[in-house]
């Protein structure tokens, strides 16, 4: 389920909203230079370690089912074996970088005083992970 393109696009959704929500925070908690600072600085600092840690095979296995369904994705026409990883963890390093990834923005939310948008936010991200039960099993089975 986990690799299902419906999945894959809340996926993707949910992460632009998760630096949305952290530019928002340093938007409205800061004043002056500190507000750009913040508003563009925190989702760019959060992308970078986002996209740094990552688990190999993990996206090998969203490009294999966007084959299978017969999608063509961006990654389709590199080899996956030839692409490097940034910084290879293992999977619950991964998890853990997912969660205060996640986490983290909806702390913020709640912070900025959009305590209703960071619960549903929150419970939404709850509900992608358990539909996306197979690639946690498969992460923490990495090591």
């Amino acid at each position: 389920m986990s690799t299902h393109p419906l999945n894959l696009a809340l996926r993707f959704l949910l992460e632009l909203a998760a630096l949305g929500a952290m530019g928002y925070w340093g938007w409205t908690q800061h004043d002056g230079a500190w507000r750009w600072i913040a508003a563009l600085g925190v989702p760019l600092i959060a992308a970078l370690l986002w996209m740094s840690f990552r688990v190999i095979g993990d996206q090998e296995r969203m490009v294999q089912s966007f084959r299978a369904m017969g999608i063509p994705s961006a990654d389709s026409a590199r080899s996956p074996a030839g692409q490097k990883t940034p910084i290879a963890v293992p999977g619950v390093v991964r998890l853990l970088v997912e969660a205060v990834f996640f986490g983290g923005a909806v702390l913020l939310l709640a912070l900025a005083g959009q305590s209703r948008a960071a619960a549903i936010f929150g419970a939404v991200v709850a509900l992608h992970y358990l539909t996306s039960y197979d690639r946690v099993q498969w992460l923490l089975a990495q090591r």
